[in-house]
């Protein structure tokens, strides 16, 4: 049987991707966690099978997911990690790290990274990019890596970053090796006690690694591999030429009213996504920065906007799924520029009113404000330049700031005077 080799074994690639390969048939995944032993303690009590709790408006359906054969955590035994890269009875490695997983900076490899500068001089890596290009030089022949993280043009943007850091490091990397783009969609909030609690009442199971997730499921992957890969197609994934409208739409309309809400609704006292979304001025505002976005995706007929419009509103309503806003909040720094700020450069350069990005953008800077006045720590990977800048700036200042922190483009007044 042909082995997926998956890093990032969270919630999200338990609700989405662990169960299409299920569904596909003939395939097993090992894991990989880059982190933290703790999936892999949990699973392995209980032969590495979890349960998949599916909550719509109607209800729970309950699944039991098989397909996980065994995880590696990498600071344990990074060349059982390398091997598993190497390994030419694994054709395809799959990738959700998140975005700060990539150790980029302004789009690009990092190299000053900690991690990457470590990763450039020692055998035994940290970082993804570390592991793959490091563990890419021991193939003897291609292999598929696929990016499933919010990242316009995730797959281009990893294998820049892989080669890259491969010509530093001095490795040469096998002939054919493909790394195509992907678009993944699927709500998945983070694993809580009362869910654990939940499977124990309901089916009488002592699950330590469930997960929630909603009824929708979306992945799109552009048919570029370098071997065999599961039939995803029988799970419904579709294969096609070019991802970027799909993941254009998905970013900016999805992901972007989604960190609206997060800031926004946070302020307002709320704790959920099905909670910040029944507040009719944030309702309000999530609509309108998602027709703002919609004017900068093409590719799509304006009816079919509208309609992906609505079923995000419905989907964020789903008062079945608990989806706390500060798991969307964290790392607005690595979200804000593909979420945001990229629509509202498109619109400015187009002519057309940005102010509902501004009014976005306004909406994180007062979270970052509220959250060190409260004395909350920050969870992102700059919190130490966002809490500097908090205490030294206020106003435009504050703003402007915030904006070369995150975002290398230059902005007008206006834009900056609607977010101050």
């Amino acid at each position: 049987m042909p082995t997926q080799l998956h890093i990032g074994l969270g919630a999200f690639h338990r609700a989405h991707q662990a169960p299409a390969t299920q569904e596909a048939g003939g395939w097993d995944i090992i894991g990989v966690s880059l982190r933290s032993p703790d999936v892999r303690d949990r699973l392995r009590p209980q032969d590495w099978d979890y349960t998949l709790a599916v909550k719509d408006r109607g209800g729970t359906e309950y699944r039991r997911i098989t397909v996980v054969r065994d995880v590696l955590v990498a600071p344990e035994d990074p060349d059982a990690v390398l091997a598993a890269i190497a390994d030419p009875g694994i054709p395809l490695v799959t990738i959700t790290v998140t975005e700060k997983g990539y150790c980029l900076r302004d789009g690009t490899l990092d190299l000053h990274h900690p991690d990457i500068g470590h990763d450039l001089t020692s055998a035994h890596p940290r970082s993804l990019v570390g592991f793959l290009a490091r563990g890419l030089a021991r193939r003897n022949g291609p292999m598929t890596v696929l990016s499933c993280d919010n990242l316009p043009s995730n797959g281009r943007v990893l294998e820049w970053a892989v080669r890259d850091f491969a010509q530093v490091a001095g490795l040469a990397l096998p002939a054919g090796t493909r790394f195509p783009c992907s678009m993944v969609d699927r709500i998945t909030p983070r694993t809580t006690e009362d869910l654990r609690s939940e499977i124990r009442r309901e089916l009488g199971l002592d699950d330590a690694a469930p997960v929630e997730t909603e009824a929708f499921t979306e992945w799109v992957i552009e048919d570029a591999f370098a071997g065999p890969r599961p039939r995803w197609e029988r799970a419904g994934v579709a294969f096609v030429d070019d991802v970027a409208p799909y993941e254009k739409r998905k970013l900016r309309m999805l992901n972007g009213a989604h960190s609206l809400l997060a800031y926004a609704g946070h302020l307002a006292g709320h704790r959920n996504v099905h909670e910040a979304v029944a507040d009719p001025d944030l309702r309000k505002a999530a609509v309108g920065l998602m027709d703002a976005a919609a004017r900068t995706v093409g590719a799509f007929a304006e009816g079919d906007l509208a309609a992906y419009r609505d079923a995000l509103l419905e989907r964020f309503a789903n008062p079945n799924l608990d989806h706390a806003l500060l798991q969307i909040a964290m790392d607005g720094s690595e979200k804000v520029p593909v979420r945001w700020l990229d629509t509202a450069a498109d619109l400015i350069a187009k002519g057309e009113d940005s102010a509902m990005i501004a009014a976005a953008f306004s909406a994180w800077a007062r979270f970052l404000r509220s959250r060190n006045e409260a004395g909350e720590r920050l969870d992102d990977p700059r919190t130490d330049d966002l809490v500097r800048l908090v205490r030294e700036t206020e106003g435009e200042a504050y703003i402007r700031a915030l904006l070369s922190l995150v975002d290398g483009r230059s902005w007008p007044d206006e834009f900056v005077r609607a977010a101050s």
